[in-house]
């Protein structure tokens, strides 16, 4: 076999949604830019999960803008329109943006195509090789056996900083214990009278739920059921069944966990049908192929969020996107949900680019759940539209750098923050204090 070995500026390991933000955010600026993908889609959870709100969308009730916001106008555009911004009926959150995940995928597979990006689907990265403080060369591999990428800067976007890990760049595995977010898998229920379903005040549904575990026909995680509306009218979707003291880390572990999770699913499915009003002629659909994993590895930047910092409401001078989110912790170890908001309501903090970037590779940025952040601030930042708006901070440093010939570290913060504005996010005068502003 010929010797495969491609050169790139931009090399970005995995297609979700920070992925898919610092890939089209580098390729508009003209870099040579790489997308590799180990499934068969770009979106991640958003494009696996059937139509999973995108929730953080609007922290204080503006959009966060940048490339979220130019996608959701691009849907909310289809004939029918493909995404609406909707109130979440979950305690502390705001308002969220709902799409149809099928278009969604379409539409940013179209805006990777527009930026000029390669996209390697079925594609993973194996093993970073060093030279001294950068990475060289990464080998990877695709149903045609191992290939090598040579790149100019790489934006590890995995979900789990396998190739960061690799690389040398520390972690912290869940809490300080070790424990880890519980994993996920969903389905629609289509056919839903949403009338009878929600006249019920109670959000979760513990009534019926109660009266589920106590029969022994739903799982004692059960006793809290995400129930909400989809997109399409008469389809309800159950973000409900969560997979306890799962390393995502172990492909086995993450298999046997989708198949209970299936079994659950199925589980709360028939409970609906004959327990719930509402929901006695629908069936389920479009369930999730695997769990969605939450939390793996936690990366070392040069700068660690900490729950603290939320409390502070801090701005950042170098925060890259807003963000309010409540601490969403679902179900580490023998805990349960929670929902406590973060911050006083009608605040914000941000997000730092430092909690991007590694101590000392020089060559090297990180995005999405993989940030540097303690357990409490991880559970806030960790929503998609600021995954995505990471992802679009780390594709445009990317440019920035290559073209001052700097490392990653020495980025002009001004000149990254002033080019994100022109992008459309922070949006500096609603969102950074006047005296932190780029002009």
């Amino acid at each position: 076999m010929t010797d495969r070995r491609y050169e790139t500026d931009v090399l970005v390991v995995g297609g979700g949604t920070a992925g898919f933000g610092a890939a089209v955010a580098a390729g508009r600026q003209g870099l040579r830019v790489t997308l590799l993908e180990a499934t068969t889609k770009i979106g991640g959870v958003m494009a696996f999960c059937p139509g999973m709100p995108w929730g953080g969308g609007y922290p204080v009730d503006r959009i966060v803008g940048g490339l979220i916001e130019e996608l959701t106008d691009r849907l909310a555009a289809m004939e029918p329109p493909a995404a609406e911004k909707r109130p979440c009926t979950l305690a502390n959150f705001g308002p969220e943006i709902v799409y149809d995940h099928d278009n969604a995928t379409l539409t940013m597979f179209e805006m990777l195509e527009e930026a000029d990006v390669l996209v390697r689907l079925g594609a993973t990265a194996l093993e970073p090789h060093m030279a001294g403080n950068r990475i060289e060369s990464v080998t990877c591999c695709d149903r045609n056996g191992l290939f090598t990428i040579v790149p100019g800067i790489v934006i590890d976007c995995s979900g789990d900083g396998d190739v960061s890990a690799k690389a040398g760049v520390p972690f912290a595995l869940g809490d300080a214990s070790g424990n880890m977010m519980a994993v996920t898998i969903s389905f629609h229920m289509i056919g839903v009278d949403w009338v009878a379903a929600f006249a019920d005040p109670d959000p979760y549904f513990e009534r019926f739920a109660a009266r589920g575990i106590e029969e022994g026909r739903l799982h004692a995680d059960l006793a809290k059921l995400y129930l909400m509306r989809g997109f399409h009218d008469g389809t309800v979707f159950c973000n409900s069944v969560h997979i306890r003291g799962v390393d995502g880390t172990d492909p086995v572990a993450v298999g046997r966990a989708t198949q209970e999770g299936r079994r659950r699913c199925h589980q709360l499915a028939r409970f609906l049908r004959d327990d719930v009003p509402g929901f006695q002629n629908a069936h389920m659909s479009m369930l999730s192929p695997t769990v969605g994993v939450r939390e793996t590895r936690k990366l070392e930047g040069v700068y660690r969020v900490t729950g603290e910092d939320l409390a502070r409401a801090t701005k950042f001078p170098d925060g890259i996107v807003a963000c309010d989110n409540p601490i969403d912790d679902v179900m580490r170890s023998n805990g349960g949900m929670t929902h406590d908001a973060a911050i006083e309501a009608g605040d914000f903090y941000t997000i730092p680019f430092r909690s991007l970037l590694p101590a000392k590779i020089e060559n090297l940025m990180f995005a999405g759940r993989i940030l540097s952040a303690d357990p409490v601030a991880f559970a806030s930042v960790r929503g998609m539209p600021q995954c995505m708006a990471m992802g679009q901070a780390t594709g445009t440093a990317a440019g920035l750098a290559l073209k001052e010939g700097v490392n990653v570290q020495d980025v002009s913060i001004e000149a990254l923050i002033k080019s994100l504005s022109k992008q459309g996010i922070n949006r500096l005068k609603q969102f950074v204090p006047q005296s932190d502003a780029a002009e």
